[in-house]
């Protein structure tokens, strides 16, 4: 985290689910490099909750389709948030 992004409820709240969930969770800088050689990437945002990233800067990131833990981590996202608006 930093003043250059926003730290973000929805960012918190897919870390906590995942945790929640047994899943291993590392928060820590990455160079543009280290993502576009990534397996899989998302990002989080009140409007798109868990979104999967296929490209960077016209590079594929893994197999170029989602992965299986974004879908995981927005279902779960998804299952979480209704239980509180009941």
């Amino acid at each position: 985290l930093s003043n250059d992004i926003l730290h973000g409820i929805t960012r918190a709240a897919v870390l906590r689910f995942a945790r929640e969930a047994q899943m291993k969770v590392e928060e820590r800088s990455f160079t543009i490099e280290e993502a576009k050689s990534a397996d899989e990437a998302f990002v989080t945002s009140a409007s798109t909750f868990v979104m999967p990233v296929v490209e960077i800067d016209g590079q594929t990131i893994g197999e170029g389709v989602p992965g299986k833990v974004a879908p995981r981590l927005r279902e779960i996202y998804l299952e979480e948030s209704r239980k509180a608006a009941v």
